[in-house]
């Protein structure tokens, strides 16, 4: 069995200030399926997360919104560079996000990562595979 798509949905409070975020991160919109209920960003080939209004969320799921203080997913996103990561977070921090924790350095990996203007956790990384330690 193989999956050819991911869609990540998030609830959010904000459809147009949530749009104009993460159009500033450089990400594309899938007008498509995109409304005043909900924004599809294209982050990868077959990527894609839905930013959904809390309201309409919750027609999903009969579980409550999680508050923006409490975490239930942290999304991780891998990057072709060390360079690239820090361009999405210090991109995402300039327009609004907070820095989740200082960078972590592995020498094979590298991780940064930020809470977006809605309060959900991205932590995005580069590896060098052939550097990681056998041991």
């Amino acid at each position: 069995m193989k999956i050819n798509q991911i869609y990540v949905n998030l609830p959010v409070k904000d459809i147009p200030k949530t749009k104009e975020f993460w159009t500033n991160l450089g990400f594309p919109v899938n007008e498509n399926i995109s409304d005043e209920k909900a924004v599809c960003f294209i982050l990868g080939d077959n990527i894609c997360v839905m930013f959904i209004t809390e309201e309409y969320f919750m027609t999903f799921s009969e579980r409550p919104v999680p508050k923006v203080d409490t975490t239930q997913v942290l999304v991780a996103l891998g990057m072709d560079s060390r360079e690239e990561v820090d361009q999405i977070v210090n991109a995402a921090v300039a327009n609004g996000a907070t820095q989740h924790e200082e960078p972590q350095d592995y020498g094979w990996m590298y991780q940064n990562s930020f809470w977006d203007i809605n309060g959900h956790g991205w932590n995005v990384t580069f590896a060098d595979m052939s550097q990681m330690p056998t041991e």
